[in-house]
């Protein structure tokens, strides 16, 4: 399992994305893609079944898939798993394969990583009802403080959303969270996660060496790593 080195940027969502010197990436794979992980210097995998491409006819087979996969060492979480209230199949079966989702991460030893479209409700009765023991994160966070107090309160991490995180609007909200629940993201997009970086840091009044730090302290700390 590939770690990211101490002055790594790291980049916690991305799809179709490629490690680089000093950039770290968690590399989210999809059941439904058909790619599978491999040991890669500078990029660790999460694996899971996205509500966008979950059906009737392929619900089973790939719930399989992922608990075949979910003892591979090379992924390091399960998901990113949600709600979808936008598109998706049926909210049923979206609880279902959700709730499936959860085990298999509880089962492994492997943190939640969650998908999530006017669905907060959903999420945190499913937080209530299961009582997770490994932690949840929310990827592609772009709500408002009040929501992610919500969150946090529940002890959920948070990883920003890139478009939301270079505005300058984003600003409140990074100075509201707990410098160890949260992380940065591209999701794939044509940006730059230095620049991200560079953008939070002056929000929060730290250079960005110190961002880096407090980021693969929270790394270890999401992903139960002894340091």
């Amino acid at each position: 399992m590939a770690l990211p080195r101490p002055g790594d940027y790291i980049d916690i969502h991305v799809h179709g994305g490629k490690p680089a010197d000093g950039i770290f990436i968690l590399e989210t794979l999809m059941a439904h893609e058909n790619r599978m992980p491999e040991k890669t210097e500078g990029a660790a995998f999460t694996f899971g079944i996205h509500p966008w491409f979950l059906t009737e006819q392929n619900h089973e087979d790939h719930l399989r898939l992922v608990e075949k996969l979910s003892g591979n060492p090379e992924i390091i979480a399960i998901g990113e798993a949600g709600f979808d209230k936008l598109r998706g199949p049926s909210h049923d079966l979206q609880e279902t394969i959700f709730d499936a989702q959860v085990r298999i991460s509880e089962e492994s030893g492997k943190p939640l990583i969650i998908h999530c479209v006017r669905a907060w409700e959903d999420v945190m009765r499913q937080f209530g009802k299961l009582k997770p023991g490994m932690p949840w994160m929310i990827h592609g966070f772009r709500g408002k403080i009040q929501l992610a107090r919500q969150l946090l309160s529940k002890g959920f991490f948070l990883s920003i959303w890139y478009e939301f995180a270079l505005r300058p609007e984003s600003s409140a909200l990074f100075r509201e969270l707990p410098g160890d629940r949260f992380f940065l993201e591209t999701d794939g997009a044509d940006v730059d996660i230095r620049d991200m970086y560079a953008k939070v840091a002056g929000d929060l009044g730290k250079d960005v060496g110190a961002l880096k730090s407090q980021l693969l302290s929270n790394y270890y700390k999401f992903f139960r790593i002894s340091s």
